[in-house]
């Protein structure tokens, strides 16, 4: 990939970032398309801080992660209805000078979930009251799916739960039998303690679809369990490939290489 004086700047803001697996899935796609651009990592503390960068260096689009995907937003010429409606953003896209604010995280666990089938008429049962479980639980709203949010903290799973108008149940109590879809939004079985599991799988029946946001183990304690009992499952490398394809596409206009990205995510992750 050769870089110029024409070559276009993209970036994620957030802190930490240098564990980030955007630059080498980006860049591949970049590079894919024949794209004069390049995609890298900013450890920044300060959200109004990257909104002037990105201003002041031109940036064609910018990636938004934690702690910034909420306070970016003051600082952005527009945030979209989704975004506003999640209250976080994501993505940023320049366009001529002008930034716009969007959120990729519902619409890439949607598509990640739609790998296995429709949500619309089905009933998912959501774990955790973060920003995760917020996008999630609406973009599962918005495809017409029946919500109930489970969290160890009553107050803050019901206050999701009334905010997104959902269901809500709590996590020691949470009712498996008839649920199609079970969502994991929390950290629980990341590594290191990677024998955590959020929630007992006893309810599971094998059509009950198991997705984990957590892909740091490829395949969390909950998804070998889910898979023992015969339940199709998705992946943490699902959501995080498909949202990073939605802001791709917003940057570039472009089909974005969804096979390619993914190859790139696991073998990044297969190398560590």
């Amino acid at each position: 990939m050769g870089i110029d004086a024409k070559t276009r700047l993209f970036g994620v803001f957030g802190n930490p970032v240098t564990h980030s697996l955007g630059p080498a899935m980006h860049n591949a796609a970049f590079n894919a398309l024949g794209l004069n651009a390049v995609y890298l990592a900013f450890g920044l503390d300060d959200a109004k801080g990257a909104a002037e960068a990105m201003r002041h260096l031109n940036m064609g689009g910018a990636s938004v992660t934690i702690p910034h995907k909420t306070d970016i937003m003051a600082h952005l010429d527009e945030v979209d209805d989704t975004a506003r409606t999640i209250g976080a953003v994501n993505t940023i896209v320049n366009r001529d000078g002008r930034l716009l604010g969007s959120n990729t995280d519902a619409e890439g666990a949607m598509r990640a979930l739609e790998t296995q089938g429709t949500i619309a008429g089905k009933k998912v049962a959501l774990i955790g009251a973060g920003g995760a479980a917020r996008a999630i639980g609406y973009g599962i709203l918005q495809r017409g799916g029946t919500l109930v949010i489970a969290n160890r903290s009553d107050e803050k799973g019901r206050a999701l739960a009334r905010d997104l108008g959902a269901g809500f149940s709590p996590l020691a109590s949470l009712d498996l039998g008839g649920v199609d879809i079970l969502i994991n939004a929390t950290s629980v079985g990341m590594v290191p303690r990677i024998e955590a599991m959020p929630v007992s799988v006893a309810g599971l029946t094998p059509r009950t679809l198991v997705m984990d946001i957590v892909y740091n183990p490829l395949e969390t304690a909950l998804l070998a369990a889910a898979r023992a009992k015969g339940c199709p499952t998705v992946d943490g490398t699902a959501m995080f490939v498909f949202q990073a394809v939605a802001q791709f596409e917003l940057w570039t206009g472009r089909t974005a290489p969804v096979d390619l990205m993914r190859r790139t995510v696991l073998e990044a992750l297969n190398s560590e």
